[in-house]
């Protein structure tokens, strides 16, 4: 089975501000006195290979580097250090609606945020059928997006993330999006799209659902790698070391 995503000794360091310490007259005096900001690393020499097909959970606390790794996956943010290798078309439903616009209508942030996955319009215009009805929106896909319940903007946003046939798709706890009949939704189209063999990775407090659907199960703590392992075993140990200790 051939790499769909090799990561190797990835660095991410953010500056460490604090309250008051990005004014202007604190830039000058660091400027005049070449003191440099406090970093902290996000992710601290993380190595990873992940096959095609293969469906993987990452657990952590709040902090952990959780969403920091998919956004170094989705090429959204470049590493400090080390390097990164896709091969495969990657689809990040990092941020719901992000590319959205308020002012647009549904329908218009459709081939908006389409054309930024990558799509041509012919390609969405093909696919919008299904996405409405999917969203189950109905006629307020003509509506400003600015009008729209968290709900209904959650629904369409998963409903055209996941119908653009991603070959890596990123998932970052949007397990509860919607109301419960459409997170029951939003769990069969990921097991199908499992089951299709797209490569998955899923962040997500859930461990039940990742026992369940995943493969293997990735454990980070302070911007490293913990334990990787069959989920049975990931979480059970997790599980003792949060709890337990």
């Amino acid at each position: 089975m051939s790499d769909a995503i090799v990561l190797k000794d990835i660095v991410v360091k953010f500056n460490k501000y604090s309250v008051g310490s990005i004014t202007l007259k604190n830039k000058i005096y660091r400027m005049i006195t070449r003191k440099k900001i406090p970093t902290f690393k996000a992710l601290d020499h993380v190595s990873l290979s992940v096959e095609a097909n293969e469906s993987i959970g990452i657990i952590g606390r709040n902090g952990a580097g959780k969403t920091t790794l998919l956004r170094v996956i989705a090429q959204i943010i470049i590493p400090t250090n080390g390097s990164v290798a896709i091969y495969k078309r990657v689809i990040p439903l990092l941020e719901l609606g992000l590319g959205f616009h308020p002012e647009l209508s549904g329908l218009e942030n459709c081939y908006l945020a389409g054309a930024l996955l990558g799509f041509t319009p012919k390609q969405i215009k093909a696919r919008i059928g299904k996405i409405i009805d999917f969203s189950g929106i109905g006629a307020f896909i003509d509506s400003p997006v600015k009008t729209y319940s968290s709900g209904m903007f959650a629904r369409l946003a998963f409903a055209l993330a996941t119908e653009v046939e991603p070959e890596i798709l990123l998932l970052d706890e949007i397990i509860g999006v919607g109301d419960e009949f459409f997170q029951r939704k939003c769990v069969v189209r990921i097991q199908n799209m499992m089951k299709k063999g797209v490569t998955t990775i899923i962040v997500s407090h859930n461990l039940d659902f990742l026992i369940t659907q995943c493969n293997r199960l990735i454990w980070l703590d302070q911007g490293k790698i913990m334990m990787d392992d069959i989920p049975e075993k990931v979480a059970d140990r997790y599980l003792y070391e949060q709890f337990i200790i």
